[in-house]
């Protein structure tokens, strides 16, 4: 195969290729706007980056939290605001309880935080049949909803008891603290609560919302959820802590681990590792040699004769038979020096010092015919001829 065909044949294959990942990125990409995941890094209509988005525009400072509950710390800057949204991965007990004692402002949403919710004397109970109609708060906009699937209800006791997600398998314990006062904030058909506002005896306040899907961008660009969200916030709060470990950010994940981890989740990652792979096919197809060993091509550099018959051809093209014949027998003189300049004086005399050296009759002959050929004009075959006799003085008079 012809260099220019191989290189014509790998060029269309990576652009096949390439063509290939982003059609399979661009599938993958629709998909993505499916996840009903309620993170502030998705901007589908389950996500809820509007909800972070808003909260800046306001002059509020969202942050992600990408790192597990134990972590969080009792004491921080004033105003502000822990969040849970909708966790994909439901909290545990013990992370409930501990959730339930952590001295902040927290804002619960949604089933996942059900554990949190027990400890602070909530639970959460199914609508009933389908969803139930949310009623817009007094005062608010007069903008419908979007219908609930569960409902807050008061727990009778104040001591919850869940089982451990631990492998021992013992049960935790939580006391629900006093609550001063508790205000509710929404409700569904037949008085159900939605959402409340409590105000506890330690100075914490804790906001809990039964129902995540007041958060979704959709809820928030098309119903009357959006400025009820964003009130919950505002102007309470300057700083929202929003959870995102739950939800599968984990930051604990090393560079390289992430860069692997999209490569082999992505297609276009799918598509770096299958142009490499073709890559490195390539290199090993050309670095095996097929058929026999061929002989390099020798190269063998021209004697300084036939530099000298090159020139004399060359001269005698362009009419300068004199000064070619004069130019070969100055070569000739030039390497029998052997000073490597040419030597000074007339040549006429130097070619009749050479004649005691000469003793073979063919080059006796060569020196008779060079001396002729410089005493009158020169021919073209005088060029040719004084060639031959300076090959035949150079062969006499140079030892083998």
């Amino acid at each position: 195969m012809q260099p220019r065909t191989e290189l014509a044949a790998g060029t269309a294959l990576v652009l096949v290729l390439a063509v290939g990942a982003g059609l399979i990125g661009l599938t993958r990409q629709r998909l993505t706007d499916a996840d009903a995941r309620r993170s502030t890094f998705l901007a589908g209509p389950g996500g809820a980056r509007a909800f972070a988005d808003a909260l800046g525009r306001l002059g509020v400072r969202v942050e992600a939290y990408r790192r597990p509950t134990a972590t969080l710390v009792s004491t921080a800057p004033p105003r502000t605001l822990i969040a849970f949204v909708g966790p994909s991965r439901s909290l545990d007990a013990r992370e409930g309880r501990l959730l339930a004692t952590l001295r902040r402002d927290l804002l619960l949403a949604g089933p996942g935080a059900a554990a949190a919710m027990r400890c602070l004397g909530w639970d959460l109970r199914p609508s009933g049949r389908g969803s139930a109609r949310v009623t817009p708060p007094a005062g608010g906009e007069d903008r419908p909803f979007p219908a609930v699937e569960t409902v807050l209800r008061a727990r009778t006791s104040a001591v919850a008891v869940d089982s451990s997600d631990d492998a021992d398998g013992a049960p935790v314990s939580c006391t629900a603290p006093a609550a001063r006062t508790v205000d509710t904030l929404l409700r569904a058909s037949g008085g159900r609560i939605v959402a409340l506002r409590a105000a506890l005896a330690d100075g914490r306040t804790v906001t809990l919302v039964s129902d995540d899907g007041l958060f979704t961008n959709r809820a928030l660009r098309e119903t009357g959820a959006g400025p009820f969200t964003l009130g919950l916030v505002v102007p309470r709060y300057d700083r929202v802590v929003v959870d995102e470990y739950h939800h599968g950010f984990d930051a604990s994940q090393s560079l390289s681990g992430a860069t692997l981890d999209w490569t082999l989740r992505s297609p276009w990652g799918w598509g770096i590792l299958q142009l490499v792979a073709v890559g490195v096919v390539a290199l090993l197809a050309a670095g095996v040699r097929f058929g026999p060993i061929r002989a390099g091509v020798e190269r063998r550099r021209r004697s300084p004769l036939e530099h000298v018959r090159a020139l004399a051809t060359a001269l005698a093209a362009a009419k300068g038979h004199d000064v070619a014949v004069g130019l070969i027998v100055q070569g000739l003189r030039r390497r029998l020096s052997g000073a490597g300049h040419p030597a000074r004086g007339e040549i006429g005399p130097w070619l009749d010092g050479l004649a005691p050296s000469v003793r073979t009759p063919r080059g006796r002959a060569a020196l008779d015919s060079l001396s002729t050929i410089l005493r009158r004009p020169a021919s073209a075959h005088d060029v040719l001829s004084a060639t031959d006799a300076v090959e035949t003085l150079w062969e006499e008079l140079t030892p083998t």
